[in-house]
């Protein structure tokens, strides 16, 4: 390790054929570099740190590693780590490489030909790669971002010329709150979506310039700082009435009957905008009768809890007890899991671990894992599964693809992130849920990882039609054990808690601003993000949503703008009708009711892809 005197911003000059590089930029008067083998079992990854110079002067520093004579086998992998000023610049080249680039810097140039580039924050950078992904969190100014194989993401882009070029992957991008910006894309194969809000007749501060030939394209404008950016005042909703007072607005009503007339049992549903807070409710607590839901009742609300479970991850991230993008295995040996599985796998279902519920077949046929659907779910919807049975049983499993490469839906990846947070915490997961989320928010009626068969509070009946020996059967399932998806659907809540959490979350109050805005940024070709799903509406802007539903009788809804100052949240009941085939209609007519603008949109599409999961 050696140390230099460096009171003010330097420029890093590194030369590197092999290896990791990994730059931590701070508030410091000095510059450490540490220099190490890659693997210290290998002899020349050992000669290779030892051949490593490093010098430093007139406010330069300069690392190489000499390359070794192909003819006499491949040069040996270093580590290279450097602590240095905050707003330092770098300029990197390697043959085969991780670039990992943290805290503030100035401009940043990489080279590589193999290896994830990360860089947290830039004044700008030139980055190019032949194989590998590439990401910046917060970039200042203009850029040029280019990878033959991988996908490229900005988090956040204040102004300047940003062109991103890659030839097999997806691209995203966020322009900064406030910033106008133009978006040039093309794509052979691939959507692109465009959700960028410019102030109308404002000069473009930001020119984005995008193209991919097989891929997504994806640019949005990030949110504010409030969750009620319009500055209009909410009036807190009348729970006993059918609306919040002086709120009438027959619209949601109708919408909200609608969802019964499909066939659902009951629904309440609650919507935040710039007129205030509505409240209403359709259909009955128990079939066969008149009586209505109760108020605020309690839901088993399934897969809802994702986004609760990515955002504890997402705090430990910002108190620097969780990597990102270090591997799970680091935190959970004792597992066996892939080392190449990251935190950041788990959060967008891209980990290719098996979901224990079942996974489609190959001719889309749906095989399930443990009873989770039909007769077996409710002969044995009182069982009572441990997460790390779970998640054995997941690994027991062959994985759907290898990680990273590839994304789908999974349980797996939400129980193994209770795991996770468990063992980095060591409290249970319910108990860092009500210290960090519940109790600040106040959200008295939510429970988390629940065994018993019981809803604590009010609440109707839910219902489910499941076929046995060639005949149909509606049963009453408002008893049952969802400990089978721990962490990933064991969520009962009302839907004013769930109003209360999401306007918090998009507001700022749970996660630092970065960390939210990688919460919000879209990946891969099920447009998640990070325990939130991102869906462009077209003309009509962007929501986000995670929705859910115990395996039978119950769901909820949890649907917003980016900035969170328009919100949909909604408890359903099922009847005897199969909620598979008349819910995506219902679900398509809320969402265009609350959140079109009255053009043409895409609210059909984002209808199908918001539907409940479990």
């Amino acid at each position: 390790m050696q140390k230099f005197d460096t009171p003010a911003p330097i420029s890093a000059v590194l030369d590197i054929p092999a290896g990791r590089v990994q730059i931590v930029a701070a508030e410091r008067a000095d510059t450490v570099v540490e220099v190490l083998p890659a693997d210290a079992a290998k002899s020349r990854d050992v000669k290779a740190a030892e051949q490593t110079t490093v010098a430093c002067g007139e406010g330069v520093l300069r690392i190489k590693t000499p390359t070794r004579n192909q003819l006499l086998g491949p040069s040996g992998a270093v580590e290279v780590t450097v602590h240095l000023p905050a707003g330092s610049r770098v300029e990197a080249k390697a043959a085969a490489a991780e670039f990992r680039a943290v805290g503030r810097l100035g401009d940043v140039a990489f080279d590589g030909a193999h290896g994830v580039v990360e860089v947290d924050e830039a004044a700008g950078v030139r980055l190019a790669a032949h194989a590998g992904d590439v990401s910046v969190g917060r970039l200042g100014g203009p850029a040029e971002i280019s990878t033959q194989k991988g996908d490229i993401r900005i988090a956040e882009a204040v102004h300047g010329t940003v062109v991103l070029r890659t030839e097999y992957g997806a691209i995203s991008i966020g322009a900064a709150h406030g910033v106008s910006a133009s978006l040039d894309a093309g794509t052979s194969y691939g959507r692109i979506r465009n959700a960028l809000r410019n102030t109308e007749g404002a000069a473009a501060q930001l020119d984005i310039r995008a193209t991919t030939s097989y891929g997504d394209i994806s640019a949005h404008s990030l949110p504010g700082d409030s969750a009620n950016s319009t500055g209009a005042a909410v009036a807190p909703a009348d729970d006993t009435a059918p609306v919040a007072a002086g709120q009438e607005r027959p619209e949601l009503q109708q919408a909200v009957q609608a969802v019964v007339d499909a066939g659902f049992a009951s629904v309440e549903m609650r919507v935040r905008d710039e007129r205030g807070e509505w409240v209403g409710r359709a259909g009955v607590s128990e079939l066969g009768g008149t009586a209505e839901p109760p108020v605020n009742g309690q839901v088993w609300a399934g897969s809802v809890i994702k986004t609760f479970t990515a955002t504890l991850v997402l705090q430990l991230v910002a108190e620097g007890r969780i990597e990102l993008d270090g591997p799970v295995a680091d935190h959970l040996p004792e597992l066996g899991l892939d080392e190449r599985i990251t935190v950041r796998m788990l959060l967008r279902h891209t980990s290719g671990l098996y979901n224990y519920t079942g996974e489609l077949d190959a001719d889309g046929t749906f095989v399930m894992g443990l009873p989770s659907q039909g007769k077996a779910w409710v002969d044995n919807r009182f069982h009572t599964y441990r997460p790390e049975e779970l998640v054995r049983f997941a690994l027991s499993k062959p994985a759907r693809f290898e990680p990273g490469t590839d994304q789908s839906y999974s349980n797996t990846n939400y129980t193994l992130a209770l795991l996770l947070i468990e063992k980095v915490t060591g409290r249970s997961y319910a108990e860092e849920m009500r210290r960090r989320i519940l109790e600040p928010l106040g959200l008295s009626d939510t429970v988390v990882s629940a065994t018993s068969p019981d809803l604590p509070g009010p609440h109707a009946h839910g219902y489910y039609r499941f076929e046995d020996a060639g005949e149909w059967k509606v049963v009453d399932v408002s008893r049952q054990n969802p400990s089978l998806l721990a962490g990933a659907g064991d969520l009962i809540t009302t839907a004013k808690d769930l109003s209360t959490f999401v306007s918090a979350l998009l507001g700022g109050e749970l996660l630092p601003a970065p960390l939210l805005i990688e919460m919000l940024t879209p990946h891969g070709k099920l447009g998640l993000g990070l325990g939130l799903w991102v869906q462009d509406l077209g003309p009509d802007g962007t929501i986000v949503h995670h929705n859910g539903g115990a395996p039978g009788g119950y769901g909820a809804l949890m649907i917003s703008t980016l900035d969170g100052s328009r919100t949909l949240t909604a408890s359903l009941t099922t009847g005897e009708v199969d909620p598979a085939a008349v819910f995506p209609t219902a679900l398509a007519e809320l969402i265009r009711t609350v959140f079109a603008t009255g053009q043409a949109g895409s609210t059909d599409e984002a209808a199908e892809q918001a539907r409940p999961t479990s």
